[in-house]
């Protein structure tokens, strides 16, 4: 049980300063580089083929369909990013705070490593159907896209509501296996930023400037996402297959691309069909757009953290 010591510095301010910052920084460096998410997006669900770069995936889209349509629902994909890192961001330093005893040198990769896992599963559980909608947003009025996605997906809440009544509440946690699998994917990044921190801060005796969050945030990330990456394949397929198409025939389910396999089914059929390479489709954009997103992130946090803690403490 926690005491009640404890209990009042998990709600305490500097938990929600942590939540805060971090969700400010996540909108600010996914809007800045969500044309690279987009892109992401689109190399993930093609199921065949050759495998495209990001330039000439960029090229495609703005020339087929627009400049616009780099952004397109970015919306949507700002609103759940600011709930998703608000709540990992408060679930993990107050989980730190819980743990702790006071003393920095308790600090360790292992502890951050399972802190980040508890708040990865946490943040997934609560978070995973505005993610589901969010999938089936960006693929509005793309070519091979349904009309039941085109025409039901208008808005986050629209989207919600849609899957609910249609697929059920169960609907609303499509690949939610792989979603808890990559649970791991935050709680690596975070173990490695940590652990980084900690040492240049050591090194450095304090002194850690925004560029120097920037890189060690863009190095965690790269890490976590390159060991992580074929279950983040198999999640965006699984988040943007619908009842519908789910239970179509099967000759319309492989002229459309969509399946019915379990994750392990769906990742051997990849390997199948398209080799290992196909585990990995899309990744030149995931390295790109996570990386400099996740490395944006940081240094804006820590630049917000550090700011709103500085302003409290003049205040008090």
């Amino acid at each position: 049980m926690v005491a009640p010591s404890k209990l009042s510095q998990v709600f305490s301010y500097q938990n929600w300063v942590h939540a805060v910052s971090g969700a400010a920084g996540g909108c600010i460096a996914m809007s800045t580089f969500y044309p690279l998410d987009t892109v992401r997006s689109r190399l993930q669900l093609e199921e065949a083929g050759e495998v495209r770069s990001t330039k000439q995936m960029i090229k495609e889209i703005v020339l087929g369909e627009g400049f616009l349509s780099l952004y397109r629902g970015l919306g949507p994909v700002l609103q759940s990013l600011c709930i998703s890192n608000f709540v990992y961001f408060y679930t993990f330093h107050a989980l730190k705070t819980v743990t702790s005893n006071g003393a920095r040198s308790q600090q360790s990769a292992l502890k951050d490593l399972l802190l980040g896992c508890v708040a990865g599963v946490i943040n997934t559980l609560t978070t995973t159907p505005f993610w589901v909608v969010n999938t089936r947003l960006r693929m509005r009025n793309v070519a091979g896209t349904s009309d039941e996605v085109n025409k039901h997906y208008n808005s986050l809440v629209e989207g919600l509501q849609y899957v609910a009544k249609t697929e059920g509440y169960a609907g609303l946690w499509s690949g939610m296996i792989p979603s808890l699998m990559l649970a791991s994917n935050p709680a690596l990044q975070f173990m490695m930023y940590e652990l980084l921190k900690r040492h240049i801060l050591t090194f450095t005796g304090g002194e850690l400037g925004s560029l120097g969050f920037f890189f060690i945030g863009a190095i965690a990330k790269a890490f976590a996402t390159v060991l992580t990456y074929p279950l983040q394949l198999v999640q965006t397929k699984l988040r943007h297959r619908s009842k519908e198409t789910a239970a179509a025939p099967s000759t319309s389910r492989q002229a459309s691309g969509q399946r019915t396999e379990s994750p392990l089914q769906m990742m051997i059929s990849i390997l199948q069909h398209s080799g290992v390479r196909g585990l990995f489709r899309g990744l030149e954009a995931k390295i790109l757009q996570t990386v400099l997103t996740a490395a944006l992130m940081f240094m804006a946090y820590e630049k917000i953290s550090s700011t709103v803690r500085l302003l409290l403490k003049r205040n008090a």
